[in-house]
């Protein structure tokens, strides 16, 4: 397969969103159980029966799919640089995206599926299992929301953010840098969700703002990431660059900053903090 024209990434939406859609209802097959283990990896993050189903269902599948495609999973993400950085192109996913969420039973987890090339994601599709809901994207195909069996409707960031900002910000991740910059940014409304909704409520128009200034990882991100920059916004690091993947040993994201008002300098509050400190 040739690199992914507009043409093909769009063909290729309908089945991925099909196996976002079969992982998500084999997390729920977990979820509405009355009890499910949950051992620590190595990073200390919760690991569940339900992500283990999804991944192996979605590797498979993707692995069908498109052969020639290599498959980067959260669950297997032992692949060496040295063998990664040949790559074209690959598939970047979080079977279950928000474990700590989905532990807790609050409903804010997500399934991660994306398509990275050129280091950027040029596919990304985001279930959300409990709510039904999937949200799509491809470069020049635009950015979609769909909810159970309703048609797809196109989503767009709001480019003129009001006042006060809306910022959405992690429910289990925050510390006090991102305090100084909410503090340096100004009046604003801060919500705390878990899982890659915090991107897709910024591709929505439902938020102005996510700022992480703490870690992630790249299959955190990617799918939603291709929503947001399909829906009109960016997704950028401290240096003002698009936040990249695949480009380093480790998989682990810089902070960054999604938006959709790009006519705003999100990245003022930060030269505050430091002219402060």
């Amino acid at each position: 397969m040739n690199a992914a024209g507009a043409r093909e990434l769009s063909d290729l939406l309908l089945p991925v969103i099909d196996i976002a859609r079969q992982a998500g209802r084999a997390i729920l097959e977990v979820y509405g159980s009355s009890q499910f283990g949950t051992v620590a990896k190595a990073d200390d993050s919760p690991l569940t029966q339900a992500d283990l189903r999804a991944h192996a269902l979605i590797v498979a599948a993707l692995r069908a799919l498109t052969p020639d495609i290599p498959v980067l999973s959260e669950e297997s993400a032992a692949i060496p640089f040295a063998q990664r950085s040949g790559w074209l192109r690959h598939w970047l996913v979080d079977p279950l995206d928000g474990t700590k969420e989905f532990v807790a039973r609050n409903g804010e987890f997500t399934v991660n599926i994306a398509l990275i090339q050129a280091h950027a994601p040029v596919l990304g599709v985001v279930g959300v299992p409990v709510r039904d809901t999937v949200y799509f994207a491809a470069r020049e195909h635009g950015a979609f929301r769909t909810i159970g069996n309703a048609a797809a409707a196109p989503i767009h960031v709001c480019k003129s953010a009001p006042v006060p900002f809306r910022v959405v910000a992690s429910r289990s991740h925050r510390g006090d840098s991102l305090d100084a910059y909410l503090r340096a940014l100004g009046t604003c409304e801060v919500v705390s969700v878990g899982s890659a909704l915090k991107l897709c409520l910024v591709a929505e128009g439902t938020a102005d703002i996510y700022p992480r200034l703490g870690p992630t990882s790249e299959w955190d991100t990617a799918a939603a990431h291709a929503v947001v920059a399909a829906a009109g916004g960016r997704v950028i690091t401290r240096g003002g660059t698009e936040l990249a993947y695949n480009t380093k040993t480790d998989l682990l994201n810089p902070d960054f900053f999604a938006f959709g008002d790009q006519s705003r300098d999100w990245l003022e509050p930060l030269r505050v903090v430091r002219s402060n400190t």
